[in-house]
């Protein structure tokens, strides 16, 4: 791998900015209590207000920098247990309880950040100088269309992020690491892989092997998301609906952890179909599902550090080296923005 500036190297580690992250599932941010989480080595704090809505924040009190996510929820506010300073969803301070018309009242002291609720995910999204205001979050129809059956599952994973983007864009990888499994030993071992360009990213396949198992992958790379789409056919017997589309977001812990959210997902045109696929899938495909992943968790996890820099690529990784190619521009133009902004900040 060519050698890359230490800066953009670092931001690539802790993760790209400009981007919506899954940080939550719905399920854990409840309305009782503050949740913290750690994205982009950053600490921030979630919590459901009394309208049902969740917010986040960075996960300090701008009062003497304790942790938000040890406090109370008040209504929509969230009131530090240290002191009782309360901050509302726009980081800004609304009370201060232990001093009557506190200056503190009324400034904006916390970072605070745009939260989407879909599909029972937790979207945040992380600005960058090029795009300080969050744009829409554009999601699959998998995740917005209510004919299809879907279910999201998390699972940690210590190895950083971009190993596991990696592994999404390498569906070579399978017929080796997962040839024990369901069908994914089912294939050819030599084949060759090609690109194809799509309106919002790429797509990787293999050539010569169609209709196996994890015979291509999708990259969605815009503006602002980034995600995996994968195809998984399953014969008649495994239920009703359509192949089953697995819609993978990776989310950056910090440079040695991430977690990774995805979505099981597939067509069917009823309540009962859909409930049907939910329910087999639930008592005898899981259990395959989770041993492929693990397999994939306990390679990456074992992989050194500085893997990049022992590799050597082949016609199999031309998936892998788009999608690095695309994140380092990325990197590097936020870099550039950064730069910019601070001599007009120092003017002005």
């Amino acid at each position: 791998m060519p050698t890359e500036p230490k800066e953009v190297t670092q931001r690539l580690n802790e993760g790209l900015l400009g981007t919506w992250y899954v940080v939550a599932k719905s399920a854990d941010v409840k309305q009782d209590q503050p949740v913290a989480v750690r994205v982009l080595s950053r600490d921030l704090v979630l919590w459901r207000g009394a309208d049902g809505k969740v917010r986040a924040a960075a996960d300090f009190c701008p009062h003497r920098a304790a942790r938000l996510s040890l406090g109370r929820i008040v209504g929509n506010a969230l009131s530090c247990r240290y002191h009782g300073v309360t901050i509302d969803g726009t980081g800004t301070i609304v009370r201060v309880p232990g001093m009557a018309q506190c200056a503190l009242e009324g400034r904006r002291a916390v970072e605070a950040f745009t939260v989407e609720e879909v599909a029972d995910g937790v979207f945040v999204y992380f600005p960058s100088a090029q795009a300080p205001a969050a744009p829409p979050l554009a999601l699959p129809k998998e995740l917005t269309d209510a004919s299809f059956a879907r279910f999201l599952c998390m699972a940690p994973w210590a190895c950083n992020h971009r190993y596991v983007l990696d592994n999404l864009a390498d569906p070579m990888h399978g017929i080796f690491l997962h040839s024990d499994t369901f069908t994914l030993g089912r294939g050819v071992e030599q084949d060759t892989v090609e690109i194809k360009d799509t309106a919002a990213g790429f797509v990787v396949k293999r050539v010569a092997q169609q209709q196996v198992n994890f015979d291509w992958a999708e990259l969605i790379v815009t503006d602002c998301m980034l995600y995996g789409r994968v195809l998984i056919p399953y014969p008649p017997a495994a239920g009703p609906g359509g192949p089953m589309f697995v819609i993978t977001f990776v989310t950056p812990v910090d440079e040695s952890n991430c977690r990774i959210f995805f979505w099981r997902t597939r067509a069917a045109l009823t309540t009962l179909e859909r409930e049907t696929w939910r329910f087999l899938f639930r008592a005898r495909l899981e259990t395959r599902h989770w041993r492929v992943l693990e397999q994939d968790r306990e390679m990456l996890e074992h992989m050194p550090p500085d893997a990049y820099q022992r590799e050597m690529l082949y016609q199999h990784d031309i998936g892998v080296t788009r999608l690095r190619r695309i994140m380092r521009r990325k990197a590097e133009a936020q870099i550039k923005a950064e730069a910019d902004v601070q001599p007009q900040r120092h003017a002005g």
